[in-house]
């Protein structure tokens, strides 16, 4: 049987068209626009563990409140079922975000305590200030996770979120706080 001029070329054609689809299919897809304001959110919240951290100083209280945890948690079950959002990734997510402020409220104090002192900064009322602040950045957070939701699964979530979360870190203690923050954001199809 005579071979035909036109194999080859069909067969280069095939295997560019191969290798051109490969490549864009490699090529991560950008972030959607929903990460970085729930992201801006999340750090706006953990830099007011700052503030709550400088009230417990000086009040003497302990960091560990499981009442008010437990309070603010159940707020946002009930917040999520009104958006149609999973009450128990609601509440991970929330768990989440009172754990990294633990964590810099932990990490303060004992910076504070190692140098014999805290900031003499401006102390705003822990009830009747950071609280009500605190309620009001929930629900800005649970209206952004719901719209980034969509995208927990993507498998290029962890990647956008590393490349956004890089540019909100101001120092080790809030960068930990803030990977501890976005823990529950992406999920592994399960």
């Amino acid at each position: 049987m005579p071979h035909s001029p036109r194999i080859p070329q069909l067969l280069a054609c095939a295997l560019i068209g191969l290798f051109a689809g490969g490549a864009q299919a490699s090529t991560p897809s950008p972030a959607p626009e929903s990460l970085q304001p729930l992201l801006v959110t999340m750090n706006e919240r953990l830099n007011i563990g700052d503030l709550v951290a400088l009230a417990k100083w000086d009040s003497g209280k302990p960091i560990q409140d499981s009442a008010r945890e437990a309070q603010v948690i159940a707020n946002a079950r009930k917040m999520a079922v009104k958006r149609k959002l999973d009450p128990e990734q609601v509440a991970e997510l929330i768990a989440a975000q009172i754990e990294a402020n633990k964590l810099v409220q932990y990490g303060l104090l004992a910076n504070w305590r190692a140098a014999g002192k805290a900031p003499d900064t401006p102390r705003p009322d822990l009830a009747k200030q950071i609280r009500p602040q605190l309620d009001e950045l929930q629900n800005r957070l649970l209206q952004q996770y719901a719209e980034f939701a969509p995208y927990r699964k993507d498998p290029n979530c962890p990647n956008w979120l590393g490349e956004a979360r890089a540019g909100l870190i101001k120092d080790q203690l809030h960068g930990q706080a803030l990977i501890r923050a976005t823990g529950e954001l992406c999920v592994a199809d399960q």
